[in-house]
């Protein structure tokens, strides 16, 4: 293996529906390796699923071997309740990979669909496109959400392992809280 071969998992986190897609970077290009969707809504307790995602993340983990976790982060939305429960899914993925001492990193969904498409607003389907054209794999017969998690891995390829969400904001200025944040970063918002 030459110093660029690595694997990438791309995770679109969700408590009913999970993507997962890894990446494998060589000297000769980009290859998919599994694409994928963890099912959740057979389980109707949230604790249920974010144990079944902790488990079925970690076997992922352990099948692919991948050497870094990219993982896509909740957005901002007016529903705090499922803002809450992407975030607990969020967590469960990011503990699997903690617990495998596997980095991690975060990207906002608009600096994923900039990556990929070059528009951070472009619909799921514009970036499933993308990604056949960038991939040379037909995407045609997986969700959305395993396009989307592979998009976070194609896009962590892309930004050469970059930081996804800093922990400053424009300037290089520490934001004081959320509502800071989001002000220093308008482009963050969805």
């Amino acid at each position: 293996m030459s110093s660029k071969d690595r694997m990438i998992l791309g995770i679109d986190p969700g408590t009913v529906v999970m993507g997962y897609g890894v990446l494998h970077v060589t000297d000769s290009g980009l290859k998919v390796v599994a694409l994928g969707v963890i099912k959740l809504d057979r389980f109707k307790d949230q604790a249920t699923r974010l144990k079944v995602i902790f488990d079925r993340t970690t076997a992922i983990m352990r099948e692919y071997c991948p050497d870094e976790l990219a993982i896509e982060a909740p957005f901002f939305g007016k529903n705090v309740q499922s803002m809450l429960k992407l975030g607990r899914a969020q967590g469960v993925c990011i503990a699997s990979a903690l617990a495998l001492n596997i980095p991690i990193v975060e990207y906002a969904p608009r600096r994923i669909k900039q990556s990929i498409t070059g528009n951070g607003a472009a619909s799921k389907e514009q970036v499933a496109a993308m990604l056949q054209s960038i991939l040379k794999t037909s995407m045609e017969e997986f969700p959305m959400d395993a396009t989307d998690a592979l998009a976070a891995a194609v896009c962590h390829h892309f930004s050469a392992g970059r930081a996804g969400i800093p922990t400053a904001g424009a300037g290089g200025k520490k934001a004081s809280g959320w509502a800071a944040f989001l002000k220093q970063n308008p482009d963050r918002k969805l």
